[in-house]
């Protein structure tokens, strides 16, 4: 099964190269803390991780209200049900040395 990344799945076409880039890349759709969580290619299957973002057409101002709005999302839902006992919600952050 191709784990899908949530650009591929909303088509917001805000990735690299998609059709509406000329808006703005979406931070889940590069390189950065939470790369690869869920299987997915950057952080495009822990999108609801990510500042930043556009889902539903705004960004919210705080992680709370963020993850509010997130918890509701079928995307997440769909993250959830292909990883089953392997899902996470939240990554741990990296430890510092």
């Amino acid at each position: 099964m191709k784990r899908e990344n949530c650009w591929e799945v909303m088509a917001c076409g805000r990735e690299p190269g998609g059709g509406n880039e000329g808006l703005g890349v979406c931070p889940a759709a590069v390189s950065g803390e939470h790369d690869g969580v869920n299987g997915g290619k950057f952080r495009g299957r822990a999108c609801w991780l990510v500042t930043g973002t556009f889902c539903r057409g705004g960004a919210e101002s705080s992680f709370a209200k963020r993850m509010l709005r997130c918890l509701d999302c079928a995307f997440l839902k769909r993250v959830q049900d292909e990883e089953g006992r392997d899902f996470f919600l939240i990554a741990a952050a990296p430890r510092k040395r």
